[in-house]
């Protein structure tokens, strides 16, 4: 039986002023598949290139975003029988999550640890399984170590920034210059990101073991300068375009100077990029583990804004203007 439900629509490429908040029917799930009521969602730098037509190899329009979410199970389709309906749970969904409802395979939907705020879990499925599978599986970071991170303040960034100290790893990187005395307050070393001074300080410090850098093809080289031999480049994201507002290019000139930096073998570097898969083999134990920690109070979710679904387009304006530490999560059921 269809039920009507609210939902976020991009009905054409273009600015905020596109966005729009419509009902529309969802049939009952499929064999496989659990209909969830969508408690939150997030907006990301992923929705946002999303509805600009920017993202990589993504759906064309008429399409409603929503890259993770949190909600409760309301109906198993055929053969589904993991969750009973009103647990808790999260996805991975990179579409369709700004959403009274949604269904989704059953295969990709975790349960939620009872207790957890859930908007915090929200924000963590996203933003903090892409900074674990980074640090854990991409440059392996120990205790010791130093790293360096491109966009302290954003919600990768922030991840990237607890989960390596949490491994006794020092952080450096950058932001913009308000947000150095909360970044300093966290134990970062901060830098101003329209200055170059970074650069200087982590060649004079001897070099960084890993630099996590989602701004692209522009800032690889001198992301790579600061590298000491054995230390790895990670790229990701390529989010630069969502918060400056330029035209994002083809991402195949970018992979290959990333990965073409492997070609000089002799450096002792090495280069790769990052992009999260809920169906890799590490995803699900990763958010797991992250949500069993936020569970404990191991780590907290930095939220920086929280927006009805009917302020879709207000929640894409506040991340293309960057203010503000955290993610940004969207509250979509009206129950």
């Amino acid at each position: 039986m269809d039920t009507t439900i609210r939902k976020v629509l991009v009905p054409r490429f273009g600015d905020e002023s596109v966005l729009q908040v419509i009902e529309a029917k969802i049939a009952s799930p499929q064999a496989g598949e659990v209909q969830v009521e969508v408690l939150h969602s997030v907006v990301a730098g992923s929705d946002v290139n999303m509805r600009r037509g920017t993202y990589p190899l993504q759906k064309k329009p008429p399409l409603t975003p929503g890259y993770s979410m949190v909600g409760k199970v309301l109906e198993n389709g055929a053969g589904c029988t993991k969750f009973a309906p009103g647990t808790i749970v999260g996805c991975l969904t990179k579409y369709g999550a700004q959403a009274e409802r949604m269904n989704v395979p059953e295969k990709f939907v975790l349960p939620v640890p009872e207790g957890v705020d859930l908007r915090q879990a929200t924000a963590l499925i996203l933003d903090w399984t892409t900074a674990y599978g980074m640090l854990e599986h991409s440059a392996k970071v120990t205790r010791g170590q130093r790293i360096f991170v491109h966009g302290l303040s954003g919600a990768v960034g922030m991840a990237l920034l607890h989960l390596a100290q949490l491994r006794g790893a020092e952080v450096f990187g950058t932001a913009s210059a308000s947000k150095h005395a909360e970044l300093s307050a966290s134990a970062a070393v901060v830098f101003d990101y329209k200055q170059k001074e970074w650069i200087r300080e982590m060649r004079r410090l001897g070099g960084v073991d890993s630099v996590f850098d989602p701004l692209g093809y522009q800032s690889f080289d001198e992301s790579y300068s600061i590298l000491r031999k054995g230390g790895i480049l990670v790229g990701y994201g390529q989010n630069l375009p969502a918060l400056t507002n330029v035209p994002r290019t083809s991402p195949v000139p970018m992979v290959l100077k990333l990965f073409a930096r492997n070609l000089v073998f002799w450096s002792g570097k090495r280069t790769t990029f990052f992009g999260l898969n809920r169906g890799s083999k590490h995803f699900a134990s990763d958010l797991a583990l992250l949500f069993r920690w936020l569970a404990e109070g191991r780590i907290r979710v930095p939220i920086k804004a929280v927006f009805a679904l009917a302020d879709i387009q207000e929640a894409h304006r506040t991340y293309a203007r960057g203010s503000g530490v955290g993610s940004i999560v969207l509250d979509v059921s009206s129950h």
